[in-house]
């Protein structure tokens, strides 16, 4: 089966050696995006809301990258450094995905990659017939 790399530009995850998404077959998983932007920065520092909605838009930039979005979305896995935000999580969810909502993880843990992000987010989709070719 063949495996494909997907990429954005920038792509900040290349010095790490970690790919933005792989496309496998019919599916692509989509790498934990976190609140940074192209430079690398932390976007709404403090501001748990603000870092989800950048969160939720670095995956749909990878996701168009392979020809897919956040419709196309069977899984998602949040993690976040704090579950009392619980009500604006399932907001979001509804705001970003439609019925049938993906299926989802929500998962609190004592950090991520850098102490001021407060959200990443995974995700695995089926991708649309014309990006499957």
């Amino acid at each position: 089966m063949k495996v494909e790399q997907i990429r954005t530009v920038p792509d900040r995850f290349e010095p790490i050696a970690i790919s933005q998404g792989i496309r496998v077959g019919d599916l692509l998983f989509v790498s934990g995006q976190s609140a940074t932007n192209d430079d690398g920065a932390v976007v709404g520092a403090g501001d748990f809301e603000a870092q989800a909605h950048q969160a939720f838009a670095n995956v749909s930039r990878v996701l168009e990258a392979a020809g897919a979005s956040l419709a196309d979305v069977v899984k998602v896995t949040i993690f976040v450094t704090d579950i009392s935000p619980f009500e604006t999580i399932v907001a979001l969810r509804r705001q970003y995905f439609t019925p049938p909502y993906p299926t989802d993880s929500l998962i609190e843990v004592r950090a991520l990659s850098r102490p001021e992000l407060m959200i990443e987010i995974e995700a695995i989709a089926a991708l649309p017939e014309a990006a499957r070719a």
